[in-house]
């Protein structure tokens, strides 16, 4: 698959078929997105791989701890804003509502948008689930180096025919986890990801977010005129 293409049919997929993946293919999958590039070559990432009763005990613990919200849970860094604001408060809500609108549920119907959203803590039931951890005595420079980690598994993952959605849901319940997986002290959970193939029958995979065009995010210096793309020219 050409880069272009495995970057452009990325997406966010919440519903999995219940086809395995073998061992060898994950392994592949990290083995490729382990050459992200890294500050000094530091390489910041820990990944646990699950899958079967391992995946299934945990996904069972975080639902059962998710239902009881006398015993809150938080995360061991902030992922958003305290306080939301343009043009990002926009974005947000719009990727919410046409999530919920695909999938035929209200806005008001706060019942089925947490079903939907405890369905995180099942990996969307892809057969294979990722965390993610990072050493906390690390700083701002190896978050970066693990989003480019991260992105090279979704990536490497489309290079295999699979689909994969990034969960920083899991973060949450890094306590739980740490019943399940042996994560040492110092590192934070930084996120889940699934990982299997694509139900394409499924409605939430029928999503597709926006992007903003480039003319949007960028600003051009030093050139003296804008240059036509090979084709054009031709």
């Amino acid at each position: 698959m050409h880069v272009d293409a495995a970057i452009r049919s990325r997406k966010s997929v919440r519903s999995f078929l219940p086809l395995s993946v073998p061992r060898h293919t994950v392994e592949h999958i990290l083995e490729v997105a382990a050459r992200a590039p890294s500050g000094n070559n530091v390489q910041p990432w820990h990944v646990h791989v699950l899958t079967g009763e391992a995946k299934h005990a945990l996904c069972s613990d975080i639902l059962t701890a998710a239902a009881n919200p006398e015993e809150p849970h938080h995360a061991e860094y902030s992922y958003y804003p305290d306080t939301w604001f343009e043009p990002y408060q926009s974005r947000r809500r719009a990727n919410g509502f046409g999530l919920y609108e695909t999938l035929g549920i209200a806005r008001d119907d706060l019942a089925a948008r947490e079903r939907q959203n405890l369905r995180n803590y099942q990996f969307f039931d892809a057969p294979v689930g990722l965390l993610i951890s990072l050493d906390r005595r690390l700083n701002t420079g190896s978050y970066m180096d693990l989003g480019m980690f991260i992105q090279n598994i979704l990536l490497a993952a489309r290079g295999q025919g699979l689909h994969t959605c990034a969960q920083a849901a899991f973060a949450w319940y890094h306590q739980i986890a740490r019943q399940h997986i042996p994560l040492a002290d110092e590192h934070i959970l930084v996120c889940g990801i699934a990982l299997g193939y694509e139900d394409p029958d499924a409605a939430e995979n029928t999503l597709e977010t926006p992007r903003e065009p480039v003319a949007s995010f960028t600003t051009f210096h030093g050139f003296k005129e804008r240059e036509l793309a090979p084709a054009a020219r031709s």
